[in-house]
């Protein structure tokens, strides 16, 4: 397996860029193989396939909100299995629903290990994709995200970890990964620009030019059981030239 193989890129970074197949030429064009999906790209999702198909691409997996987890299941299922897709993720807890101690954040996690428990039974997987807010310490001092991944015991819900948030909200992403190993499946691959540099871009930067160590994140991502590692961007100014760059940096690193 090359390095090549299991990099991606979720489409969310180039929303800014054109439609569906201006994004997909971009990134075909900057040599990647594979994408993962935004919800958005499931309302037609047989078109979606079609415009994989015919650049070569395949999606490696998705984005999907808990309100469609929450009212339309079944149309997830649909969507995912025509897209070709088999890992799901819920990339943020609505924002109403953000604020709360360990008590609610262990209901949400029950909540959305009992939904990957129904996708596991359509041969489907689902996690949790992190941003920052989950590091604010519950009543007992420890972070919520550990409250969230209490609630979900005992059921098969995975994480893609977004180490550039982990790391921007202050926490350890080394020590996470080693804690929740056995839940990671998928990592977002983003840097961190220098204090002060690109403000436009929400503090972003392409892979490999900002702060954080991703020779060594990657590696142990990987030794963490990431099966695929996503390249993302918030906010880039130049969304091919940042789809680009990052991944001739990343293609590199050893698989």
């Amino acid at each position: 397996m090359s390095t090549p193989d299991v990099i991606s890129i979720q489409l969310y970074s180039l929303r800014n860029y054109g439609d569906l197949d201006k994004q997909l030429d971009a990134v075909a064009a900057a040599g990647y193989r594979h994408v993962e999906t935004i919800q958005s790209h499931f309302d037609d999702a047989a078109g979606t396939r079609r415009k994989l198909d015919s650049r070569g691409l395949t999606a490696s997996s998705g984005h999907i909100g808990l309100p469609a987890l929450r009212e339309r299941l079944d149309w997830v299922v649909e969507g995912a299995k025509t897209v070709g897709l088999s890992q799901l993720f819920m990339p943020a807890v609505p924002t109403e629903e953000r604020k709360g101690g360990g008590d609610h954040w262990r209901r949400i996690g029950k909540e959305l290990g009992e939904f990957a428990a129904r996708l596991a039974d359509k041969g489907i997987k689902l996690g949790y994709h992190n941003h920052h807010w989950e590091l604010e310490a519950a009543e007992d001092g420890r972070p919520v995200l550990a409250h969230f991944f209490d609630g979900a015991n005992g059921h098969p819900l995975t994480w893609q970890v977004d180490v550039a948030w982990l790391a921007r909200g202050g926490a350890n992403p080394s020590e996470w990964l080693v804690k929740e190993k056995a839940r990671v499946t998928s990592a977002h691959v983003k840097d961190i620009a220098p204090a002060g540099q690109k403000t436009d871009e929400d503090g972003w930067t392409d892979v490999g030019t900002g702060t954080l160590d991703w020779p060594r994140l990657w590696r142990e991502c990987r030794a963490a059981g990431a099966e695929w590692m996503v390249v993302e961007h918030d906010n880039p100014k130049h969304p091919d030239a940042f789809a680009k760059a990052s991944f001739d940096f990343l293609k590199g690193l050893p698989a």
